[in-house]
């Protein structure tokens, strides 16, 4: 039967008759319609941290659902949950404690509110015409309008007839050269940089020690809010709690998304520092508002998801875990060095890209889509990154044991392909 479900990110005319329908989890393993049992590799989509089957966090949003599912945010209205959500939030910041949190339904929304309140503040305190927001190459901000238009990734942006948004600029990814020369020749423009701790999706990339410590230098020379993008990396998935704590990064603003409820109900948001809250909250400036928000901003079912969700993560010491497990991680997927169609093998916390030797992807752009079919057959459900590269970013509550059986799921796919070369 053709599928009337049109899934993102996907070639319908391949997808239809071939979907793979998952019906449970528990942990990090998945079970699919027909039966099979698979070790998921990606915690969906960066975002399961705390494993599938977690009865704590439904019986939470059961309760608050029968208590009070959801009410509005817009003016003085919210919900309990919402405020204590905010307050949790930003007690656990690494901003500060007049740190503020806006919050939306998922990364894209968090990308648009951050986005805008960078140019919004701007505008309050007089100075309109700093309205470009710079982002970097590889790097993956969301599919909404600032999303888009931010991506470093050319083929998301490609059949929409160029940028949704005018005002952006991009750098290369470690290019700090390249940065400065754009600060020093745009210095009166430029609103915000915004950048991923570690780039994601557009192939897991740890940027160097000095890096970031020289982009916080820039953005504080130049006068330019720095926006650090941890809708992957935030609660958890680096061995710290924020990446931004790891890499030395001071930002104005995060955004967060996945970790903060590990998916089981979607919400996302912004934390926000007191130099782009001032204006809004405490300094005497006439029409000092920002229009924008959502209908399910502070959603209380969802608020209910994510407290429950930072209780385990903190009861069962989650972060030290990952912390812990990293050089293990580096260990397993290092064996993968050296074998047949392999190319570049990066790892950072729980994460990992185990990329396609460049000439081999050249003669077959297709090898990384056929090394996801042939790491599913041998248990283990992954995807591809940037067209290049498998993903590795399981749950937090992964085994060494079962980072192993992944890593050879892994190393049987490249055998095979290779074999059959």
């Amino acid at each position: 039967m053709t599928s009337h479900f049109w899934h993102g990110f996907a070639d319908m005319h391949v997808v239809a008759n071939n979907e793979i329908v998952f019906t449970s989890g528990d942990g990090i393993l998945l079970t699919d319609t027909t039966g099979r049992q698979v070790l998921d590799a990606t915690a969906a989509l960066w975002y399961c941290n705390v494993g599938y089957g977690r009865r704590e966090i439904a019986n939470a949003v059961a309760d608050q659902l029968t208590r009070l599912a959801a009410y509005s945010s817009f003016g003085a209205y919210t919900t309990d949950r919402s405020v204590e959500l905010a307050e949790r939030l930003a007690g656990l910041s690494p901003l500060g404690p007049e740190t503020v949190v806006f919050l939306g339904s998922g990364g894209s929304d968090a990308i648009d509110t951050a986005a805008k309140l960078a140019r919004r503040y701007w505008d309050v305190i007089g100075r309109p015409e700093k309205r470009v927001i710079v982002s970097r190459e590889h790097a993956y901000h969301g599919m909404h309008a600032w999303g888009t238009s931010l991506v470093g990734i050319p083929g998301m942006k490609a059949g929409y007839g160029g940028p949704f948004i005018d005002e952006v600029a991009m750098v290369g990814a470690m290019d700090l050269d390249g940065l400065a020369a754009l600060f020093e020749a745009r210095a009166g423009e430029i609103a915000a940089f915004i950048g991923e701790p570690v780039i994601g999706a557009g192939g897991v990339i740890p940027p160097t020690d000095a890096y970031w410590p020289a982009v916080t230098a820039l953005c504080h020379r130049y006068d330019v809010l720095l926006i650090a993008d941890e809708v992957i990396t935030g609660f958890g998935r680096t061995g710290e709690l924020w990446a931004s704590t790891r890499y030395r990064i001071e930002p104005d603003m995060i955004t967060f998304a996945k970790g903060v409820s590990s998916g089981y109900v979607p919400l996302g948001g912004v934390l926000v520092g007191e130099r782009v809250r001032r204006p809004f909250w405490d300094d005497p400036v006439p029409g000092a508002v920002l229009r924008h928000g959502y209908t399910y901003s502070g959603h209380a079912g969802a608020a209910a998801a994510a407290l429950a969700n930072l209780d385990i993560i903190e009861s069962e010491g989650l972060v030290a875990r990952v912390k812990a497990m990293e050089p293990f991680v580096a260990s397993a997927f290092g064996r993968l060095a050296g074998q047949p169609l392999v190319g570049d093998i990066r790892t950072v916390g729980l994460t990992a890209a185990v990329a396609v030797d460049a000439e081999a992807l050249a003669v077959d752009p297709a090898l990384p889509e056929r090394l996801v079919a042939a790491a599913y057959q041998h248990g283990v459900a992954t995807r591809v990154l940037r067209g290049h590269a498998l993903q590795f970013s399981p749950a937090f509550v992964i085994t060494e044991t079962q980072i192993d059986t992944i890593v050879s799921a892994f190393a049987a796919s490249f055998d095979e392909l290779a074999a059959g070369r």
